[in-house]
């Protein structure tokens, strides 16, 4: 038996696989590049070979529609380098990452190393940008490198957020759309879609609006009710879900917090608030007085 095809020992593993870092550096365009460094080849070749890639998987989805394979190529003595560009499309949802050294094993898991994402710190694309494609790396809570992905057109981008008596200030950005006659921002609730309408102010792509507390606490029954918050654009027009997604934050709802107004509402006295969703969607809850904040 030739030494490249002996089995080993009877009673032993084989070598355990080293974990791999990558560290990634993100473009104001939406892409990414992947460097990884491979342990133990500073100043050597790194043997992989041209089949290498990193390669991203959707979270709940089916290979191979839901895989991506980039090519994965030296960088200099121990490096390794891949290019996910602004123009390859995601699929919205979580990327897991993967390397593929070509070595005949399974793609390993990555864990994640340096992130520069400078460049996603309040991201401005252009207004007329007909579809948006934002990724931001981040580590999953078992540690690994996984990627968060959205892929909106139109889109309307949550700026500032107020909270006051009178109500909630909503200031934002269109991309990829223009308000037209009609336009207006509206709250719908998630028990039943009963939708409160509100007058929209607009300059250019820039948008605006005040909730009051008052209608959405009037319609509260029991426990903690969601309303979802949008921008129609004109009167004929599909609504647009607000969101923040235009920074490096992958996760909002336990970064980004704020205060809830006592209201009364039939029988009780609520509390009113906005907070981001798991998918950094804009949403306002109506809390009951027995229910936690």
């Amino acid at each position: 038996m030739s030494a490249s095809t002996q089995l080993p020992a009877t009673g032993t593993r084989p070598p355990q696989r080293i974990a791999l870092r990558a560290d990634c550096i993100a473009d104001s365009a939406g892409g990414l590049t992947f460097d990884i460094a491979v342990p133990g080849t500073a100043g050597e070749d790194t043997g992989t070979v041209w089949s290498a890639a990193l390669v991203l998987r959707l979270r709940g989805g089916e290979p191979p529609a839901d895989e991506i394979r980039l090519p994965l190529g030296p960088n200099g003595a121990g490096r390794l380098r891949a290019v996910l560009p602004s123009t390859v499309a995601l699929a919205e949802g979580r990327w897991n990452v993967y390397a593929d050294l070509g070595d005949a094993g399974d793609p390993q898991r990555l864990l994640p190393g340096l992130n520069d994402l400078r460049s996603l710190v309040d991201r401005r694309p252009l207004a007329a940008i007909g579809r948006l494609g934002v990724r931001i790396p981040y580590a999953t809570k078992y540690g690994n490198l996984a990627l968060r992905s959205w892929l909106r057109g139109p889109h309307a981008e949550s700026g500032e957020i107020t909270v006051a008596p009178d109500g909630i200030t909503v200031q934002g950005r269109l991309y990829g759309a223009a308000l037209e006659p009609g336009a207006a921002a509206e709250a719908r609730a998630r028990r039943d879609g009963h939708t409160v309408t509100i007058p929209l102010h607009g300059d250019g792509p820039d948008f605006a609006f005040v909730l009051p507390h008052g209608p959405l606490a009037e319609q509260w029954r029991a426990g903690t009710e969601r309303w979802d918050l949008w921008v129609r654009t004109g009167e004929v027009a599909e609504p647009v879900r607000i969101s923040r997604i235009l920074d490096d934050v992958p996760d909002k709802k336990q970064i980004f917090t704020y205060p809830a107004m006592p209201i009364a509402a039939p029988g009780a006295q609520v509390r009113v608030g906005p907070y981001f969703t798991v998918d950094n969607d804009l949403s306002v809850k109506v809390v009951g007085p027995q229910e936690p904040s």
